[in-house]
């Protein structure tokens, strides 16, 4: 009996951390938590309703995907990743990311191609709205594919590097039209759909190329808020599983 509790106890845990981390990664990636914004574990804990514990087990897991740097004293921040390390990430995903549509090339079910064209027209229904939102679509775009290899090795290494990248896009990226990366998702569906592996790896590669190329140098500039009035809708969404649908595994 002792063991089951204590099964259940860490099973308990294990969610509240998935929920503090879900919440934290979209507030940093839609750029409502700014670069080097602290994040203390007591006030996290009053926002989650959780011990500074599971808080800080959140952050950690936040700090090994390059979304949050931990810092001496138990300090967490929002990460402030250069533009040398972004340009690193994008090289490093670009390759990751090759071998992910060339293991999908003429094999995906009509399932798949529905489930992404659909998370692809969710992206062109934002193309008016936040910048930081289309970025974010754009990426689970990604993750998205990775999960559909059935491989655990590349959804954890598409997604980590995915997301950094996704920080240094809402970070650094000049103001450009979102259309153009849809267009690319809609033309590497069509290439995966017909099997086409010399061309899908091309248009993966060029396609992440040309978004790398939008980094810019300077951030944009930093506003200044209380981070639970901050925190309060993306906790409510994470709670709610409020968002684009991913694979669970995807909603770390």
């Amino acid at each position: 009996m002792a063991g089951r509790a204590d099964s259940g106890k860490t099973a308990e845990s294990s969610d509240k951390v998935s929920v503090i981390c879900r919440a934290l990664r979209r507030a940093i990636i839609e750029q409502a938590l700014e670069p080097g914004a602290k994040l203390p574990e007591d006030s996290l804990g009053e926002r989650f309703g959780v011990s500074r514990t599971i808080a800080r087990h959140a952050l950690g897991q936040l700090a090994a995907e390059g979304l949050v740097e931990l810092r001496r004293n138990r300090i967490a921040v929002v990460a402030t990743p250069s533009w040398q390390e972004a340009r690193d990430a994008f090289d490093i995903r670009i390759e990751l990311e090759r071998l992910v549509v060339r293991q999908l090339a003429g094999k995906l079910t009509k399932a798949q191609i529905a489930e992404l064209t659909a998370h692809v027209d969710a992206e062109d229904r934002a193309r008016d709205g936040s910048d930081a939102v289309s970025i974010r679509l754009a990426t689970e775009f990604h993750i998205l594919l990775a999960h559909m290899t059935n491989s655990p090795i590349l959804v954890r290494y598409v997604s980590e590097v995915a997301y950094r990248c996704c920080l240094t896009l809402s970070l650094y990226s000049r103001p450009h039209s979102s259309e153009c990366a849809i267009n690319e998702h809609r033309a590497i569906i069509a290439a995966l759909a017909k099997g086409d592996v010399d061309k899908v790896m091309g248009l993966m590669h060029s396609h992440l190329d040309s978004v790398a190329t939008r980094a810019l140098v300077a951030p944009s500039p930093q506003r200044g808020r209380d981070l639970l009035d901050i925190l309060a809708p993306y906790a409510d969404e994470a709670s709610g599983e409020k968002m684009v649908k991913l694979p669970k595994a995807a909603r770390r």
